[in-house]
């Protein structure tokens, strides 16, 4: 098992993503994925109080609200650490020191506990100085709300200036970084925050790690995608290089008898500095490929197989 960062904290290799939840998943489904992801080792579960303000009729916090029914009901609290962010939500826009204080008290209420193990500044905001967004987070530290600091959608320059403020002031520092990673999206992780995260050694917990469900494989060409709830996102991934990944985690897939998803999983598993890739199961059912990903060790040459046809990928 991978640890959070400086936190020690050991973390199942494999992170439930919760966007779903209340979104496409019904709240049985989003509570039968939460048992079984926990029966089998999971213990790391990412929301956000954003999820799932998009849809229509919700307001932000509906995957919360569902998360915290299931703490309360389940007798499971102790055994998951739950991640949860702030910045996106309509009602708790942007990163001042107001608005993250209220906007974690908001997401404790909807939670139903007294705590966030690990809480993310989800955007950058640079309408408010840096260093009132890192003492806000300190303090939630200290008051007891929160217990680790993590970093979203940063760029490397950031992440440093946030470090610096916090050694310069004695403030908490981050223990982990959720960046968009994936088979298809390569670049600016790789170049320019891996360098950062190995610096200051943060557990890396990489989002989009299926591509919102390209790299399952499931959609092969556009007309796959028509009238799909997630058609706009899945788009942005397409091309024909990118197919070619789809096809080589294909074979490799069949000579494992493994879904693709779980091959473009495992290979994010084995990249450096990563603690564990984050994915969602709209439906139970889902949930195995994801699994099997933590026990799929990918041989030196079909790592290399992936790395060949991934860096083709022109990305946008």
């Amino acid at each position: 098992m991978a640890t959070l960062g400086n936190g020690g904290t050991e973390i199942y290799p494999l992170v439930l993503g919760s966007n779903t939840f209340g979104w496409t998943s019904s709240e049985q489904d989003s509570r039968t994925v939460l048992d079984d992801f926990v029966a089998a080792g999971g213990n790391l579960i990412d929301t956000a109080d954003v999820y799932s303000a998009w849809a229509p009729g919700h307001s932000g916090g509906e995957s919360e609200i569902i998360l915290g029914r299931w703490l309360a009901t389940s007798g499971k609290r102790d055994k998951v650490l739950v991640a949860t962010k702030v910045s996106q939500h309509p009602q708790y826009s942007g990163l001042s020191a107001d608005n993250i204080g209220a906007a974690a008290n908001a997401s404790l209420l909807r939670l139903g506990t007294d705590v966030i193990d690990l809480y993310y500044a989800h955007f950058d905001d640079d309408k408010t100085p840096l260093e009132e967004t890192v003492a806000a987070f300190d303090k939630l530290v200290k008051e007891g709300k929160v217990r680790y600091v993590g970093i979203s959608n940063y760029s490397a320059e950031r992440i440093e200036e946030w470090f610096r403020i916090a050694r310069e002031n004695d403030l908490t520092l981050p223990v982990a970084l959720e960046p968009h990673y994936n088979l298809v999206t390569r670049k600016n992780y790789e170049t320019n925050l891996l360098p950062v995260a190995k610096k200051e050694n943060l557990a890396v917990f990489p989002y989009f790690a299926l591509a919102s469900g390209f790299l399952t494989g499931k959609y092969r060409t556009e007309e796959d995608l028509k009238g799909k709830q997630r058609e706009g996102m899945v788009k942005g991934y397409f091309s024909q290089e990118g197919l070619e990944v789809v096809a080589a985690m294909d074979e490799i897939a069949k000579s494992h008898d493994v879904a693709i998803a779980t091959v473009a999983l495992a290979w994010l598993r084995h990249q450096p500095q990563i603690a564990g890739p984050i994915a969602s199961a709209r439906i139970p059912e889902q949930l195995p490929a994801l699994l099997a990903s933590t026990k799929l060790d990918l041989s030196a040459d079909e790592l290399s197989t992936l790395d060949k046809a991934s860096a083709a990928v022109p990305e946008k």
